[in-house]
């Protein structure tokens, strides 16, 4: 195994670990004591709170700015199909070409779209202001792992060494920056389920419990 493909993997076990470790508080915290009665129905909730209550017209900040909406649902969809991506680069799959051109396609389109939710966090001044250095460096990292990713698709043999290099580095700070919300995001999730579910608030329409 190549000297680049051995820091990557590195970074990926080091990524795992202190994820675990994460997911290990959040399961010792366990859950807030709620006392009062529940009123509603947790399951329905719970599902809501991954489904319906996802979509743009639940959430004044999306509804209002749908074209950002729908680039950060694609840069967050090549986010996922990269990180999966990578996993099978250690398998040596070979990807047939027509398959290799649509993902590049498609990996250039989401890392557009993060370039240009970087862009925008640049010049609009609002954002500007509540932007913090971990919000640049996330965003540059994974776009940057989009790029290369697409460009390993087509050039395998010309790109390896910084593409491996580019995820050992997107590796290491998914869990010491914001990117470690794809851990927290679901426990996020979960959390408002359980607590409008209980409350009878989520989902709408629910049937109450008498």
């Amino acid at each position: 195994m190549p000297w680049y493909q051995l820091i990557s993997l590195l970074a990926f076990l080091i990524c795992v670990c202190i994820l675990l470790f994460h997911l290990f508080r959040l399961y010792r915290l366990g859950l807030p004591i709620d006392f009062a009665p529940p009123a509603g129905n947790i399951k329905e909730a719970t599902l809501y709170s991954f489904t319906g209550a996802m979509s743009p017209f639940k959430k004044e900040s999306a509804f209002l700015h749908l074209p950002t909406y729908t680039a950060g649902i694609i840069y967050h969809l090549g986010t996922f199909v990269s990180l999966f991506f990578f996993i099978f680069m250690y398998a040596d799959v070979v990807v047939p070409k027509t398959l290799a051109w649509g993902l590049t396609s498609f990996m250039i389109i989401s890392a557009g779209c993060g370039a240009a939710i970087l862009i925008k966090r640049i010049v609009k001044q609002g954002l500007r202001d509540l932007s913090n250095p971990d919000d640049y460096i996330s965003n540059v990292l994974v776009t940057g792992f989009q790029f290369m990713t697409a460009l390993v698709l087509l050039f395998p043999g010309v790109f390896a060494a910084a593409y491996f290099i580019m995820a050992a580095l997107l590796l290491l700070y998914i869990p010491v920056g914001k990117l470690k919300h794809l851990l927290y995001f679901f426990s996020a999730r979960l959390q408002l389920g359980l607590f409008f579910g209980r409350r009878g608030v989520w989902a709408p329409h629910q049937k109450q419990i008498p």
